[in-house]
């Protein structure tokens, strides 16, 4: 099959059955309907340039298709040395993310760590968690908490971010270490004399929050989210995004930089594994009662342990 064939033949397969190829052609790239009938027809060749507007719309790997290899092209997220980057970070991908924003979009997430949508935001956890991945990112680690300052405008960014994910619907994968780095940060800067017990006590509390509404939308039977419990896997803070007409595979690349593949048969590989996670997953939404307080209980338990530690440790 000729190259230009194949780029229409993979196009037919991602529009509706109801579209017209020459409309959706005339649409994309600006041209008129008999234009893009001598396109379909074959005998006008598509340029360059109209070849890579074509992929880049329909978020088609281009050496996939043409060279049978695997090879994907991949877009990757900013990478974070400061508080610019990290309000640049979410400004990218909420836009990379606009088109999930909706009821029929659906979000896998393998979380490694309590999920990005949790922690950004105007809380003291927001500020502590961007705290705690700019000293792990760059080299500046004597800067104390209480000194570290960032932008407001990050709160505008944060909220764009964290509305396409709570307007989709959300299935989690959880496990019994999910919150562990997070405590584990928080003891590490106070047991470091770079944040305040009062602070420290604060920020936990920011954690035992995220804990109760995840078990407060578990309790209300949520219609728009469900969350697994998996013992078995390690999980990586991999993301996929999906509806009709497309897919987002985010993968973490250092901390909180993403490579993204929207490559069609690649996330759609990626979605039945996730698929095939779940069937070694609990449902915790739909576990009964006592089933739902033994999981977030392990967690209280582990946050209250930590509370105990910073406690203990001011008295020693």
């Amino acid at each position: 099959m000729k190259a230009q064939e194949l780029l229409l033949k993979t196009i037919r397969n991602l529009i509706s059955k109801q579209s017209s190829l020459n409309e959706e052609l005339a649409k994309v790239l600006d041209i008129s309907y008999d234009a893009a009938h001598r396109r379909v027809s074959g005998k006008t060749k598509f340029s360059i340039e109209e070849t890579v507007q074509l992929c880049t719309h329909y978020a088609i790997a281009m050496d996939n298709l043409f060279k049978k290899e695997e090879k994907f092209v991949l877009e990757k997220t900013k990478t974070i040395h400061s508080v610019t980057d990290f309000k640049l970070y979410l400004e990218k991908s909420a836009l990379l993310l606009g088109s999930f924003k909706n009821n029929d979009s659906t979000v896998f997430y393998s979380a490694k760590d309590i999920p990005l949508h949790y922690t950004i935001g105007g809380s003291i956890l927001s500020k502590f968690k961007i705290y705690v991945w700019l000293n792990i990112l760059t080299a500046e680690q004597n800067l104390s908490f209480e000194n570290f300052k960032i932008e407001e405008s990050l709160l505008q960014e944060s909220s764009a971010l964290i509305s396409i994910f709570e307007s989709a619907n959300r299935i989690e994968i959880w496990n019994d270490t999910t919150i562990n780095s997070s405590l584990q940060q928080l003891f590490y800067f106070y047991e470091a004399g770079l944040l305040l017990y009062e602070n420290a006590l604060m920020i936990l509390e920011g954690i035992k929050t995220i804990i109760m509404s995840v078990e407060n939308k578990v309790q209300k039977n949520d219609p728009n989210f469900e969350l697994f419990y998996n013992e078995l896997l390690v999980l990586n803070n991999t993301v996929l995004f999906t509806n009709e007409k497309k897919s987002s595979f985010f993968i973490p690349h250092n901390m909180l930089s993403y490579y993204v593949n929207t490559d069609k048969a690649s996330c759609n590989e990626e979605k039945n594994f996730i698929l095939n996670q779940l069937k070694n997953s609990k449902s915790i939404s739909k576990a009964g009662k006592k089933d739902q307080k033994i999981f977030f209980n392990r967690m209280f338990q582990k946050i209250e342990f930590y509370r105990a530690k910073i406690e203990t440790y001011v008295m020693e």
